[in-house]
């Protein structure tokens, strides 16, 4: 098999890496796994609007319903809907996308019943059992009759979602509100703008008319310049730019400048805590997440817990130790007492909740923290699994954060899936961590050598 499971979900070029008859068998494969042999068991499936959408979503219902369990097909849906159909009735969900690439690629992910992302664990299960039904070693049995999956349709779960969004602000509005979205032509281009409307927002939409090849295009989350303008020649207060699924989101203040995760995080975390609705006192982040950010949750009193890279190992680490706020730089976000993933069109009601609740301004909240330049380098064509006893290496790691004197931060991890190393410097300047990352990067080629 040549597609495995990364951070979030299975992802390849559509029709080429990610066929229809792999996501034919995933779907037997995940059913085997999950379905826990529950006769006619249900899975919601969502989809973004990608060309290939409907095409996957054929392949993989068949697979799914070839082993027994019954299909509910969500149509076009954002990301965490998939996961709220999943949380509400304690059923697998599924949810066709491939997030922020271009619309070429898609990809497939799982919710376990109750609505949370598979584990490492699990998914390793399911590959195991992918790879034993396309090398023909799986057990051959075949349902047949009543005993077949049914797919059913049912549309109107994105008013379920809407509403869901909408009472998260407890009965709270957004009148005299002007706002400009931009859904990125993807999953969330009709629940956004319902979402905000239905809480008396003026809404400006961009980038509203999917038409399978523009999901991502220019605009959304990874390209927010239309947006910017678009904030200032509205003279709206903010603007908010979501991803393909809608699982995250960035802002723009009211001068058209681009607010990060980090800083939403942060703006979050402090409101929170100033209600006491921040258990814990902690918010959950990754190794990614800015210095700056850190240095302003000490000031606040908020305890900062630390994981790897991915929403998911977000999510596990608040539900340990029983958080409800956490995130990425990415701007997922996740607000674990109203959602079970992150949200992009939540978090963005939240944003516009606080600073209608509090008179203050987006950029007057997003200046909770300052943050520091960052400069990440990726050192390709080097063997990155000679990184952990690189001693002359992390001797010079040493040394950048000595001269740093704790005004910045160095993070050097291996890619997963790429020959290559990430080089993360963060600085008082940027010169100084442009610098820094070069004199890092010349030791990693050095002292690791080129992959074998």
């Amino acid at each position: 098999m040549g597609l495995r499971f990364g951070t979030d979900g299975m992802r390849g070029l559509a029709n080429a890496e990610l066929t229809p008859e792999l996501a034919l068998a995933l779907g037997r494969a995940a059913s085997r796994v999950l379905g826990v042999d529950a006769s006619h068991a249900r899975v919601a499936v969502g989809s973004d609007t990608r060309r290939s959408g409907p095409l996957l979503f054929g392949a993989l219902s068949s697979g799914i319903a070839a082993e027994g369990l019954d299909v509910i097909d969500l149509g076009v849906v954002p990301t965490p809907a998939v996961a709220l159909r999943a949380q509400r009735d304690n059923i697998v969900g599924a949810m066709i996308s491939a997030s922020h690439n271009p619309f070429q690629d898609n990809g497939i992910k799982f919710f376990a019943p109750g609505g949370l992302k598979l584990p490492d664990a699990v998914e390793a299960m399911i590959e195991l059992e992918l790879d034993a039904l396309l090398g023909g070693r799986a057990d051959p049995h075949v349902r047949i009759g009543a005993d077949v999956g049914r797919v059913t349709s049912e549309p109107s779960f994105l008013d379920v979602y809407v509403t869901h969004v909408v009472e998260a602000l407890e009965g709270r509005r957004l009148d005299g509100l002007r706002v400009v979205l931009d859904t990125g032509n993807g999953a969330t281009a009709v629940a956004g703008p319902h979402v905000f409307r239905a809480l008396g927002a003026e809404v400006i939409v961009l980038n509203d008319a999917p038409d399978g090849t523009n999901i991502n295009a220019d605009c959304g989350s990874t390209h927010p310049e239309g947006l910017r303008a678009a904030v200032v020649a509205h003279g709206a207060q903010m603007g908010f730019a979501f991803d393909g699924d809608a699982d995250r989101m960035l802002a723009v203040d009211a001068s058209g400048t681009l607010v990060d995760g980090d800083q939403i995080l942060a703006m979050l975390a402090v409101d929170r805590r100033e209600r006491g609705r921040l258990a814990g006192d902690t918010v959950v982040v990754t190794v990614m997440t800015n210095l700056g950010f850190r240095l302003a949750m000490a000031d606040h009193g908020v305890v900062v817990v630390d994981t790897a890279v991915g929403d998911r190992y977000v999510l596990e680490a608040m539900l340990a130790g029983g958080f409800v706020l956490g995130g990425e730089q990415s701007g997922h976000v996740i607000n674990a007492d109203v959602a079970t993933t992150g949200d992009g069109t939540l978090s963005a009601a939240l944003v516009a909740d606080l600073v209608v609740r509090s008179g203050r301004s987006l950029a007057e909240h997003a200046a909770v923290m300052e943050r520091l330049p960052q400069v990440l380098r990726n050192v390709k064509g080097v063997d990155r699994s000679g990184l952990a006893g690189a001693e002359e290496l992390w001797a010079e790691v040493r040394a950048v954060e000595s001269e740093l004197s704790g005004r910045g931060r160095v993070l050097l991890r291996p890619s997963g899936t790429e020959a290559l190393v990430r080089v993360m410097v963060e600085a008082p300047t940027a010169d100084l961590a442009a610098s820094a990352a070069a004199r890092l990067c010349e030791t990693v080629e050095r002292v690791l050598g080129p992959a074998v």
